[in-house]
């Protein structure tokens, strides 16, 4: 027996790979499916089957792709209701891999379809499960996702989740082990562990979700509390994971079409595209085309794209660091951005010796920022998220957190400068980027971030741990 996690950070997605006397089972496979038949293939060993745990919301799946490749049948579990030929498995089907044993165990609450697959060894012991987002370490999977195409409210469907858990999960052995879907960074919970693989016997014990002294009323107010609106492209990616999309081939072939800077210029005015520059955040500051969005291609990419972007039918032309062109492509269509339509042949290098017009952002050190906050009433913005600033900040400052960013433009000066700044200096240059799109060019972004503003000594609120807010 063989399992290997393929796990991608950028999403904080764990994809798995079984494998048993030449048989393997592919279990919520990224959209670049190629590595998963490589693999297959080095070992003499054929896909037979591709396990889907429900309609993700967070990326592309590459499940259509990769069984029109190898032949393998997808399988969902029930009630899935998938546009393209697959398995829908009943509750307690099981479906045999080399001397394994996957048995569907339908487990609703995050999504209706959503399904672990629990594996049995060659001697028919409960040996891991594959919980997709029903069950992650340290927490469970959001139950607000479905709520609209399932006409329940997320309170009925938290009420699903936990007589799943209850009733499927926890009676398994403490030694069988857990694979979730996502880790720490997925916005398909709230308070997912760093560790990406656990037990069911570590999770009883350190799980608020799985308390065993917890009633439903009180696992339906803590699993909903403090949930964050989803991020706007959600719906998008299952519309895609649900209904099929294009090759990554083919959106791959699309999208590396270099072009020269008057090229690129012409192309931007003529179809609307934004303009996503995804080189360094100080590569930004210190020069960009003007109106451009910075989202580093370095940092926490793709979900952030998604959040502050949205739309994925939205025409995108890409300013990239040489060479990594097909990769910001490939990055994008994971989260269903498959629209790219070029990208700046020589990066900004080229566009600046073109003569075109570019921008700049006001950049200070963390030291220049304590002198001038400590002479002036300047306002300062903070771009974090809303538990980050609770936790800790600067005195007087406001928040604005990025993922929201649109829906505070009112609150920002525009007759005099502000400060921004982030935990350490990524995402107050993305937010910076976007308030410059909407003519807010009186800001001064803070260098190093939080991080750094803190060892230079200026006045902070004092320290709440995140788990008593």
């Amino acid at each position: 027996m063989k399992i290997e996690q393929i796990y991608t950070g950028c999403l904080a997605q764990g994809a798995y790979y079984i494998e048993s006397e030449g048989e393997v089972a592919i279990i919520d496979p990224l959209r670049e499916v190629n590595q998963y038949i490589k693999k297959a293939d080095h070992n003499n060993a054929k896909i037979k089957y591709i396990f889907e745990t429900h309609f993700h919301a967070d990326f592309v799946s590459g499940h259509v792709t990769l069984s029109k490749l190898t032949g393998a049948p997808i399988i969902y579990g029930p009630t899935a209701k998938p546009s393209f030929d697959a398995i829908v498995a009943k509750d307690g089907q099981e479906f045999k891999l080399g001397n394994l044993t996957f048995v569907a165990l339908h487990t609703p609450g995050h999504t209706m379809e959503s399904t672990t697959y629990l594996l049995k060894d060659a001697k028919g012991k409960n040996h891991a499960i594959f919980s997709g987002d029903t069950l992650f370490l340290g927490d469970v999977g959001r139950p607000d996702l479905a709520q609209k195409a399932a006409d329940m409210t997320q309170e009925d469907l938290a009420g699903l989740l936990y007589d799943s858990l209850r009733n499927k999960i926890m009676p398994l052995a403490d030694e069988v082990i857990v694979y979730p879907a996502h880790g720490a960074g997925s916005a398909c919970g709230k308070n997912l562990s760093k560790e990406t693989i656990g037990t069911i016997g570590e999770q009883k014990q350190t799980n608020y979700a799985l308390r065993a002294n917890m009633t439903k009323a009180e696992f339906i107010k803590e699993v909903t509390d403090g949930l964050q609106p989803p991020p706007q492209y959600f719906p998008l990616n299952v519309k895609m994971n649900k209904e099929g999309y294009d090759d990554i081939d083919s959106v791959i072939k699309r999208g590396t079409r270099p072009l020269s800077a008057k090229a690129f210029e012409l192309a931007a005015n003529e179809t609307g595209a934004v303009v996503l520059d995804v080189r360094n955040e100080k590569d930004f500051v210190t020069g960009h085309i003007p109106r451009s969005i910075f989202i580093g291609i370095d940092g926490g990419f793709a979900p952030w794209v998604g959040a502050l972007i949205a739309d994925v039918k939205q025409p995108i032309l890409l300013v990239t660091p040489e060479g990594r062109e097909e990769e910001t492509i490939i990055r994008l269509s994971r989260v269903g951005f498959d629209n790219t339509i070029g990208y700046l042949q020589g990066s900004f290098e080229a566009w600046k010796k073109a003569g075109f017009e570019y921008d700049t952002i006001s950049s200070i050190s963390a030291e220049e920022f304590k002198s001038r906050i400590d002479n002036n009433t300047e306002a300062v913005f903070d771009v974090r998220k809303v538990g980050e600033y609770q936790s800790e900040h600067v005195k007087d400052a406001h928040n604005t957190p990025l993922d929201y960013l649109n829906d505070y433009l009112s609150e920002f000066p525009k007759d005099k400068p502000f400060f921004i700044h982030c935990a350490g200096g990524y995402r107050s240059v993305i937010a910076a980027s976007i308030l410059k799109s909407r003519g807010i060019h009186n800001l001064i972004d803070v260098a190093g971030g939080f991080g750094a503003i803190k060892e230079v000594g200026i006045p902070v609120t004092n320290y709440v741990c995140p788990s008593k807010l």
